[in-house]
């Protein structure tokens, strides 16, 4: 069985305990706003992805000795 990630109440405040909570319940504004900021995140890594993928050539160069076409 998988273990499950948990916060320790011996190592955190009750301020953080609550923030943790809030961040995984679906039902809070929080954890909506997490999910968009990643969501948003993915989507601009994806858009950077595709414009570097543009500068890469396709085809394979191949390099050869500049002293073969004297």
């Amino acid at each position: 069985m998988a273990k499950k990630k948990v916060v320790s109440s011996k190592t955190h405040t009750q301020a953080q305990l609550n923030d943790y909570a809030n961040q995984h319940n679906p039902n809070n504004k929080a954890y909506k706003a997490r999910m968009a900021n990643a969501k948003a995140k993915k989507k601009k890594k994806l858009s950077e992805l595709a414009f570097y993928s543009e500068l890469v050539p396709t085809e394979p160069m191949y390099y050869s000795n500049p002293y073969d076409f004297d």
